[in-house]
């Protein structure tokens, strides 16, 4: 799966139909988090395999901040991305092309915010608060109470 993250956050400018793939990716993921909780994760997540396979290796594998691992911060950067993502979506006017972009885009971003992160904490911290990986636990819970 490392393949796909450069396929999206390079090709997807060349190509930005490309983004529909970050759609399929979220889709499935969601899906198997009803019986596999954050299974994705650690195991398809094309970010997560560039951030074991690359950044593990030149993190400053420093401490990550407590507040990473507080609900009321992860719902809220949830809210605020969920909520840019979603204007981004409107702004498009329904362009099937457009809507790939902002797909691309957000995949693009949040990499680099990753690998930051990644740089300076542990490789992994940006899954500390990965929109997605909340939604899995939360998916989980409802599924198995």
């Amino acid at each position: 799966m490392v393949w796909f993250l450069p396929l999206v956050v390079i090709g997807g400018f060349f190509y930005p139909m490309l983004g529909y793939l970050v759609l399929g990716a979220i889709l499935f993921m969601l899906v198997l988090s009803v019986f596999k909780a954050r299974y994705w994760c650690w195991n398809f997540c094309p970010r997560g395999a560039y951030l074991d396979l690359g950044l593990s290796k030149i993190s400053r594998n420093k401490a990550i901040p407590k507040i990473f691992t507080k609900q009321w911060f992860r719902w809220t950067l949830f809210i605020l991305i969920m909520s840019s993502f979603t204007l981004k979506i409107i702004r498009t006017g329904g362009s099937v092309k457009a809507i790939g972009l902002v797909f691309v885009i957000m995949c693009a971003v949040s990499t680099v915010i990753a690998t930051i992160l990644g740089i300076i904490m542990k490789h992994r911290a940006w899954c500390m608060i990965c929109p997605m990986g909340l939604l899995q636990e939360k998916i989980s819970k409802i599924k198995h109470g």
